[in-house]
């Protein structure tokens, strides 16, 4: 992919208890693509998360990446399984704190802050303390924590794995309607196949440990994409594709 703004080259990574994560991985990710990673438990995704984020390094092969330019991390966002807010601090503290390291007044990022709350449903909320949330709430306010830098690169690792399925499936749509109004290269990794084709423009699928790329599907829907694309024939055509990728990978070997 001539015009990537992430790319891993043959990369391999061996940790020093000897187990090796990731074998000659290799893949692309164009400025401004959604692209979700599916794989068995174990094969190093949230690996390659970590080495497009600059937090750990290949053990052999190359990672190019914003996070891997200067300046470092500047334009790198992630979000965990777990939202991490602090929990002394209110949702609007929260989602200003990257803004704060980084020498922004809260009145300089007041409207900014704002503006993404109301986007995330937590307008009334600004105020609130993280214990006082749900579950769906706190990762609401860690997205908007993630894109209140408006980073060209947005990492999320099973965000959404801890929340119930009716949770789940708004905030799939709100981080879509996010996307689609401020673009930006997202690498969202996912245990789930149904998630996986309503969000992603494309699908990598990594084999079991040591992880590698055994498949990539494109995801032909246009966006904006609605619940009404989960009950389609098309979606489920997807998702059965997908699956069965997802199988071969998980016996070891490609469909």
């Amino acid at each position: 992919m001539p015009d990537a703004l992430i790319s891993l080259t043959h990369v391999d990574k061996t940790f020093a208890s000897g187990t090796r994560a990731l074998q000659s991985v290799s893949l692309a990710v164009a400025p401004g693509e959604f692209v979700s990673i599916l794989g068995p438990s174990g094969c190093g995704k949230s690996t390659v998360l970590r080495l497009v984020a600059g937090l750990d390094t290949p053990s052999a092969g190359q990672v190019d990446a914003p996070a891997w330019r200067a300046p470092a991390h500047a334009r790198t966002a992630f979000v965990f399984q777990d939202a991490t807010l602090l929990p002394w601090a209110d949702v609007f503290d929260n989602v200003w704190l990257p803004l704060r390291l980084a020498g922004t007044s809260r009145e300089a990022a007041a409207p900014r802050i704002e503006a993404l709350l109301a986007q995330m449903g937590l307008a009334d909320f600004a105020r609130a303390y993280p214990a006082a949330l749900s579950g769906g709430m706190k990762m609401r306010a860690a997205i908007a924590r993630a894109r209140v830098t408006d980073p060209q690169v947005l990492l999320m690792d099973e965000p959404f794995a801890a929340l119930d399925e009716i949770t789940r499936q708004r905030l799939n749509t709100d981080l879509l309607a996010g996307w689609l109004a401020a673009p930006m290269a997202v690498m969202f990794v996912t245990h789930s196949v149904f998630e996986a084709v309503f969000l992603s423009q494309r699908v990598i699928v990594m084999g079991a440990r040591p992880g590698r790329v055994v498949d990539a599907m494109a995801i032909g829907e246009p966006y904006p994409r609605t619940p009404a694309f989960r009950t389609s024939a098309r979606y489920a055509d997807a998702c059965q594709q997908l699956s069965a990728s997802l199988e071969a990978a998980m016996a070891g070997s490609a469909a």
